[in-house]
């Protein structure tokens, strides 16, 4: 029995053991295997992944002129399982930080919320963008420093003291960068602003890697395999800007001391030669280490200089917008070019009436257009709206209206390749009726005159002008002429045709035409070239913003601009001479020693904001 029980024992032990000895070959397996972690700690030991960044494109103008390059810089890294027996004090003092600093970045980097991809066992960054004079000073002692490197890089360099708005900046990727596209890790750069956001993809190459073996004591003892699963990095592309760098100097030159923009656009191609918005900042401000607090500077400042006013602020475009009030009577049978309305002094009836300056009266389109009466676009709306023959309701009228607008641009982006572009507002019927309830054409009669509801984007503005010149289509505004392969986006190709007739266009160029040679845009003749023009003068809580909107050469336009000056008081008084200025750089290459002066003069011509927050 003894015997039995001894036999049984033996069994039982010999099992036990083998159940052991099986369970720690599966979970080798497993590590090996199948555990990431593992296998990560283990390829750690033995090999360093160097990332080799690419060099960012650089850009440029249209006519080649360097915009932003980049510049050579050194980043601090850490491995933080490697971290032992270190000199705080002597690492600091080398690289010239405070020990507060030192221990502030090492809890950073542990901090998994801020830190999501943190891991001891790869490199995290500690320090950024350190300068050639540290990098060799830290270089000659970084054998005492276990678990550090340096990690070359390029940072973003500005050739300009303009265009701050358009080139936007580069900076440190968030946390919500690094999780929505994981070609990102903690530490790298990314587009923050303008075409280096809206272009980052184009801009930011392809990493490459450098494998590199360690022996047993960490030390680095060359390339893996010879560098056979090493991957050299790709450059990212270079852009060409469609903007004119001497014809956005002077715009900005044109804007200094005042709110507002400017906007050109080339018509045949939809590409924009300038655009200004005022107050700017000089992008050197935000090069390198001093971005987050020259940002933070700015964001308090009340005048808003990081605002693009040219596609993010939204105003009533005033008489500029009775353009598109003729082409839509015209086209909807409204009015003939010989249809003449009363203007004493305004739109008057029913006790109702809107102001206007004095002119002669009765008078048909093309002088309306000329003078910029507001009577007489009144009027073509009120018989629009009221007319029960042609559509049955008001609201029925007022889709009919909205949807020549949107046929224009207005009302929804336009969808130029930058960030932030605002939609304006174009209201329908749905949007008066929860709002006034029971409504007529004379509770809405502003907006036939670009004020009331109606507001849009100096971008708008200038695609209008655009559209006009040529004579019923535009071309989907861009800032990008071309990336390096050659090719741009086709949506920012397609030609967008109104539902207006090229004949009514003719005749709404004519009047425009009327109002440089002897009507409100007077001051913006050239005896060089034909100039068609139309000023706003947009009410305001304050004084009424200066608007205007002109083209030239009226028969194969080069150049259709808009100017908005908040404040800036009648159209002709900042409006006109300013965009008549940006057209004569652009069309001759250079303004005249007379333009000269001008120019100079509306640099210096401030308007005084006070210090209210806008």
């Amino acid at each position: 029995m003894q015997n039995h029980l001894y036999e049984y024992r033996k069994f039982i032990i010999g099992g036990i053991a083998l159940v052991v000895v099986l369970s720690y070959i599966a979970r080798l397996g497993f590590l090996q295997l199948s555990d990431e972690e593992y296998k990560s700690r283990a390829d750690n030991n033995a090999f360093l992944n160097s990332i080799i960044f690419p060099s960012r494109g650089v850009i440029y103008d249209r006519n080649g002129e360097l915009l932003v390059y980049n510049q050579p810089a050194y980043d601090i890294m850490v491995i933080m399982r490697e971290v032992n027996n270190l000199d705080t004090l002597e690492f600091c003092k080398t690289l010239n930080i405070t020990k507060a600093t030192f221990d502030e970045r090492m809890a950073l980097i542990k901090n998994h919320n801020k830190n999501p991809g943190y891991s001891p066992y790869t490199q995290q960054l500690f320090l950024a963008q350190i300068s050639a004079e540290e990098f060799s000073i830290f270089q000659e002692k970084m054998f005492r420093f276990h678990g550090f490197y340096v990690r070359e890089r390029t940072i973003r360099r500005y050739a300009t003291d303009y265009c701050a708005h358009v080139l936007g900046d580069v900076a440190e990727v968030s946390p919500t960068d690094v999780e929505r596209d994981d070609y990102y890790s903690p530490g790298d750069y990314i587009g923050k602003q303008g075409v280096e956001r809206s272009y980052e993809q184009e801009l930011r190459g392809v990493k490459g890697v450098e494998v590199l073996l360690r022996d047993a004591r960490g030390r680095i003892q060359g390339h893996y395999k010879n560098g056979a699963l090493d991957r050299k990095p790709v450059p990212g592309k270079n852009l060409t800007l469609s903007i004119d760098a001497k014809l956005q100097a002077l715009g900005e030159r044109l804007m200094e001391g005042k709110m507002g923009a400017i906007v050109a656009i080339e018509p045949k191609t939809g590409e924009i030669l300038c655009m200004v918005s005022a107050p700017s900042y000089d992008p050197h401000r935000m090069e390198g280490k001093q971005r987050g607090a020259q940002m933070m500077e700015m964001q308090r400042d009340p005048m808003k200089p990081m605002l693009n006013r040219a596609i993010s602020g939204t105003y009533p475009p005033g008489s500029t917008f009775k353009t598109s009030q003729g082409l839509t009577f015209l086209q909807e049978g409204i009015i003939t070019s010989s249809t003449a309305y009363p203007c004493y002094h305004g739109f008057v009836t029913k006790g109702m009436k809107v102001g206007c300056h004095g002119h002669g009266s009765p008078l048909p389109l093309l002088p309306a257009i000329a003078t910029s009466c507001n009577g007489y676009f009144c009027w073509g709306l009120y018989h629009m709206l009221s007319n029960r023959q042609k559509y049955t309701t008001i609201q029925d009228a007022v889709t009919t209206w909205k949807d020549y607008m949107v046929s224009m641009g207005f009302g929804y982006k336009l969808g130029i390749d930058l960030p932030g572009e605002a939609r304006g507002m174009i209201p329908n019927a749905d949007y008066y009726d929860r709002r006034l309830g029971r409504w007529n054409a004379l509770g809405v009669i502003s907006i036939a005159i670009g004020q009331g509801e109606v507001t849009l984007t100096p971008l708008q503005i200038a695609n209008l002008c655009a559209t006009i010149a040529n004579r019923g289509y535009y071309v989907t505004p861009h800032i990008v002429k071309e990336v390096q392969d050659g090719h741009i986006a086709d949506s920012l190709k397609v030609k967008h045709k109104t539902k207006v007739d090229t004949s009514y266009y003719n005749m709404v160029v004519e009047g425009m035409r009327k109002a440089v040679l002897g009507g409100t845009c007077h001051s913006a003749n050239s005896p060089q070239y034909a100039v068609c023009g139309k000023t706003g003068t947009a009410q305001n809580r304050g004084k009424d913003h200066s608007a205007f909107m002109g083209f030239a050469p009226m028969e194969d336009p080069q150049i259709a601009v808009a100017v908005y000056v908040e404040n800036g008081g009648f159209g002709a008084t900042y409006g006109v001479p300013i965009g008549a200025l940006i057209m004569e750089q652009y069309i001759n290459g250079e303004l005249s020693p007379s333009s000269e002066e001008k120019a100079t003069s509306f640099q210096n011509r401030h308007i005084d904001y006070g210090t209210r927050e806008r």
